[in-house]
């Protein structure tokens, strides 16, 4: 075909989804949903429709699926939406939105095994979803979530076996927003998806720091932060040794003041910027 020809039968081409910072800002549950796709293995959430897609009203978002597929239809009809299969466009809640859309057309007992690129064209996530609706967050100990163990061959038996073993032992703090322990080897982690935009909460911390009140407790120091999906997780070491749930008043209590560093109006000392430097030097983004 000539070129001439090609142009004749050019038809508008989609627009790239452009980039977004914070991908799923304006959902209710948004914090948990960056912790489910960055910081804990497994869990799951119940994600309720604006308006019903064929028969299915809601869907069941997961920290990561078999074969690390991005959907599945369950053959009871069930929606599930990996949220750890990885965005392929700029925009993690076009990406997701697309996956839930297939699985919402695939056959039952089927998964979504591949998809074409989003677009600017995609409907995002805040457009399919009742926005308002609670995240019912469950922290699971492994991937039995996946299908039922009777519905499983030896093999498949074997396989999820193995998924668990490598599930970090992880527990959601209640009473405190989006807070979690983990145990990875012998040490053990509070990790906190903040819900502000990153760099107000990263000049909060230095604040913190610079007062010498970024400990979760005496001993029990900060670590450093990551920046996923435009928030900020701050990390803390803690006693492997205490209950997972003994931290949660420890974590108000960092709320407190974390809350109060925020509304600070004044631009950072000279402390608060050398703080501020230290801890964007131990900072990593997560994908």
């Amino acid at each position: 075909m000539g070129k001439a020809s090609r142009r004749k039968g050019d038809t508008k081409k989609s627009r790239p989804a452009p980039f977004v910072r914070r991908p799923f800002e304006g959902i209710e549950g948004e914090t948990d949903l960056v912790a489910m796709r960055e910081i804990v293995p497994a869990a799951t959430a119940t994600l309720r429709l604006r308006e019903p897609a064929g028969e299915v009203s809601t869907a069941t978002v997961c920290t990561v699926l078999p074969m690390a597929w991005p959907g599945l239809r369950r053959a009871d009809g069930e929606v599930l939406v990996g949220l750890q299969s990885g965005s392929a466009s700029s925009d993690a809640s076009r990406d997701l939105a697309q996956v839930l859309l297939a699985a919402t057309t695939t056959e039952p007992g089927n998964p979504v095994v591949a998809l074409p690129l989003a677009t600017a064209e995609t409907p995002r996530l805040q457009d399919l979803l009742d926005t308002t609706a609670p995240l019912d967050l469950q922290v699971h100990e492994g991937f039995d979530f996946w299908v039922a163990q009777e519905d499983l061959d030896e093999e498949g038996k074997a396989s999820l076996d193995r998924a668990n073993e490598s599930a970090i032992p992880t527990v959601k703090l209640d009473g405190v927003t989006s807070a979690y322990w983990c145990l990875i080897g012998e040490r053990a982690y509070v990790r906190q998806v903040l819900p502000d935009d990153e760099d107000a909460a990263t000049d909060a911390l230095a604040r913190l720091h610079a007062r010498g009140e970024s400990a979760l407790t005496e001993g029990h120091r900060l670590l450093g932060a990551f920046r996923a999906c435009g928030l900020l997780i701050p990390v803390w070491e803690v006693d492997p040794e205490a209950e997972p749930s003994s931290w949660a008043d420890a974590v108000q209590d960092m709320q407190r003041r974390y809350a109060g560093a925020l509304a600070a109006a004044e631009p950072l000392t000279t402390d608060e910027r050398r703080a501020r430097s230290g801890l964007l030097s131990r900072q990593i983004t997560l994908r």
